[in-house]
């Protein structure tokens, strides 16, 4: 059982291939979801599946 739950948000604004300011734009406008642990903001793994699901209508 590896599967990652939480990135960062580089490592979140990478794999969908926009800037830091665009992927906190998102967290903003709930597209994304977010949590902190401590001072670190970690983005939902699930959530940016579930974007690009509904980005591309289920296509991948």
């Amino acid at each position: 059982m590896n599967e990652q739950y939480l990135c960062s948000v580089a490592d979140a604004a990478r794999m969908l291939g926009v800037g830091r300011t665009k992927l906190y734009d998102m967290l903003a406008k709930g597209e994304l979801l977010s949590m902190r642990i401590g001072t670190r903001r970690l983005v939902k793994v699930d959530s940016i599946k579930a974007l690009i699901e509904r980005a591309t209508g289920g296509v991948a």
